[in-house]
């Protein structure tokens, strides 16, 4: 699925975050592998759970290649990476079925580089580009406990529905059409 029959890319930007440390924000690449990796092993427990909604240590060298190499038009892996070392301190991604309109989203941000507005911003870019590229909404199963996430989700206009995963999982829906 591509925006008005093109394909869009995402081209990367520089952020400037609340405390003034600065990350380029990017598609992520298949050379990312070690460095996704070392991301996702280095997040605390619970930020692990709270993403993964499982008590994983690092992702199966199959989710490895999943997310190193996204579908083009049906998925996006953007990264946060710092300048000098190029160390990944965030990642969000949002994934659609094969003809599907609307697609699933998920954040996650290194423990240190919490509440520095780097999640709201990866998720309005996420939302810009599904936009684009011809979505008409998103959504995002999020754990209950995970109420940092719910209320950035409530604030950029989702809505809360009947989650058919039960009362510990959220389902957030966002029309993407309006705006």
């Amino acid at each position: 699925m591509t925006g008005a029959g093109r394909v869009i890319s995402f081209d990367p930007v520089m952020w400037k975050l609340r405390d003034g440390r600065q990350v380029t924000v990017r598609a992520v690449r298949p050379d990312d592998r070690d460095r996704l990796q070392a991301a996702v092993r280095g997040l605390s427990d619970e930020s692990r759970y709270l993403r993964f909604m499982s008590f994983v240590r690092e992702l199966s060298p199959a989710l490895l290649d999943q997310a190193t190499s996204p579908e083009p038009g049906r998925e996006l892996q953007l990264v946060a990476v710092t300048g000098g070392s190029g160390e990944i301190v965030a990642g969000a991604r949002y994934s659609a079925a094969e003809g599907s309109r609307t697609c699933e989203f998920a954040v996650a941000v290194s423990d240190e580089w919490h509440r520095l507005g780097l999640a709201r911003r990866l998720l309005e870019a996420l939302m810009l580009s599904a936009r684009l590229r011809g979505f008409d909404g998103m959504e995002g199963y999020i754990l209950a406990s995970n109420t940092r996430m719910l209320a950035l989700a409530r604030r950029l206009g989702f809505k809360e529905i009947r989650s058919p995963e039960g009362p510990t999982v959220r389902l957030l829906r966002r029309d993407l059409r309006r705006d």
